[in-house]
């Protein structure tokens, strides 16, 4: 039982990351490359924010739950800003791969820089998050045997999906935000950061924490689709399947020789 919970959970938390990861990352070495120096930057985060934390309890001689919401706000902060610090460094990669193209133009794109950085930050963060309490899950032992809730390990997996996913979307926004350099965009992912990190203190009260947290990653997940350039003709040709021709057909009258 506590192997099908594992596995499971993990499929939850971490399968549509995979997905994504292998169905538009893995054939390409730049974004693999981008990949992986997003989940650099996010371990940056993470050093600093522990660094922070020590520092902070060291300096006040305790380590209570009051602690708690400070260090949390402090860590997303702090993985904002490596964010911006991601893109400022692809944002100079991008150049130097477009000065060494032979038509002035870079390989990926920025659009798809921000997609695959985004992405590494939340496989990266969901992978940390998700980590211990899938080797709890493994057993020995219940869930809610002594009266708490037994939809932990379930309500944990699927909020690390949607923090991969909202990590995903704010990547794009993000980026999107500081090429065009609005303010509003990055307050919004700012703040949307903190909103998420702030439902979590509502747990074990899942309802309240789960339900608008989800509500959140499918309004970001829209805003991140028309920010990336989609729209609702291209989802409707895609599920259409439908090709269109690569060219246009030359008339039969335009071939025929005109009248003297």
């Amino acid at each position: 039982m506590g192997a099908a919970v594992l596995l499971g959970c993990a499929a939850i938390a971490l399968g549509p990351a995979a997905a994504l990861v292998l169905l538009t990352v893995a054939a390409e070495p730049l974004l693999l490359i981008v990949l992986l120096a997003g989940a650099f930057f996010w371990l940056l985060s993470l050093l600093a924010a522990s660094l922070l934390w020590s520092v902070s309890v060291q300096l006040s001689g305790r380590e209570d739950a009051a602690l708690l919401p400070l260090g949390a706000a402090a860590a997303v902060l702090l993985q904002e800003l490596c964010r911006f610090g991601c893109f400022k460094m692809l944002k100079k990669a991008d150049e130097g791969l477009a000065t060494l193209s032979e038509d002035g133009r870079s390989p990926i794109s920025l659009r798809q820089m921000a997609y695959v950085s985004g992405l590494s930050f939340g496989i990266i963060s969901g992978v940390f998050s998700i980590t211990n309490i899938l080797a709890d899950s493994a057993g020995p032992g219940t869930v809610g045997i002594h009266g708490d809730s037994p939809y932990y390990f379930i309500t944990s997996a699927f909020l690390t999906m949607a923090l991969v996913l909202l990590h995903t979307f704010w990547g794009i926004i993000f980026f999107d935000a500081c090429e065009r350099r609005r303010a509003r965009g990055l307050g919004l992912v700012v703040g949307s950061h903190l909103l998420t990190s702030g439902l979590t203190f509502l747990n074990p009260w899942y309802e309240a924490s789960l339900g608008p947290i989800f509500i959140l990653t499918l309004c970001t997940g829209l805003w991140a689709f028309s920010t990336a350039g989609g729209s609702f003709r291209n989802v409707l040709k895609c599920l259409s399947c439908k090709q269109e021709p690569e060219g246009q057909a030359m008339l039969y009258s335009a071939l025929q020789v005109p009248p003297e």
